[in-house]
């Protein structure tokens, strides 16, 4: 654990469950909230820095759904979804949505701490950014100048092929699925069956590989995209 100590947000009505993870949250360094419902834990992701949010599915007036559709137009802070539906499709679901990790209840406290560390170590991502420019091996991306630079060659990319790959620069180890890209870079709701991703991945895939031999865009099958792990660069 770090000096600074990570703060967890826990969206549960279940009383008894929520003060059992304060308690252990707070046992294991943490610092954790708990918010009752939906519409609260919506409030506190938009308003709180938080480092992990736990969210359960079935809650009071806004549901884990809703609150993980919306806050994923806003941020990339990792989710780790409690829930009694064990379902493989409700799994795949929600990881289109954007979550990061699913946990059926009841959970072994033990192995929600090590999948709690383990969300949180990949979100610290493995890019370093400095003066506004973002380097992910031999990438470089000038955030106040809008360039990109791969080699040292100049990649032109149009608006929508930035705001991509800055949203996906800005946590390399995390996948995005094509709702979490469309909705974030076009603000605008996502229709399931919307080719406009695939094509601007695609077009952003080409110029990345005009220019270095490696393919820094990595396809998820079944979820969406993420940036390729430098270790396999």
């Amino acid at each position: 654990m770090s000096d600074k100590a990570h703060k967890i947000l826990i969206v549960e009505d279940d009383k008894e469950i929520a003060d059992m993870l304060l308690d252990f949250l707070s046992k294991n360094g943490f610092v954790a909230d708990a918010a009752p419902n939906g519409l609260l834990g919506l409030k506190r992701v938009t308003s709180g820095d938080y480092s992990l949010i736990l969210l359960d599915l079935m809650l009071p007036f806004k549901s884990g759904d809703e609150i993980l559709r919306e806050m994923r137009r806003f941020s990339d802070v990792p989710v780790i979804v409690l829930s009694a539906k064990s379902l493989t499709q409700d799994k795949i679901d929600l990881l289109r949505l954007g979550a990061d990790d699913y946990v059926t209840k009841p959970f072994d406290l033990n192995e929600l701490l090590a999948r709690i560390l383990s969300n949180i170590k990949r979100y610290g991502g493995s890019c370093s950014v400095e003066n506004s420019v973002i380097t992910y091996g031999k990438m470089s991306l000038n955030t106040t100048g809008k360039e990109l630079t791969v080699n040292g060659v100049a990649v032109s990319l149009t608006a929508k092929e930035y705001d991509l790959l800055e949203l996906m620069l800005s946590n390399p180890k995390k996948v995005f699925s094509k709702q979490n890209l469309y909705e974030s870079v076009w603000g605008e709701p996502y229709a399931y069956d919307n080719d406009t991703i695939n094509t601007h991945i695609s077009n952003l895939r080409r110029k990345l590989k005009d220019v270095s031999e490696e393919d820094y865009l990595e396809t998820v099958w079944g979820i969406g995209y993420k940036m390729k792990s430098l270790e396999i660069l």
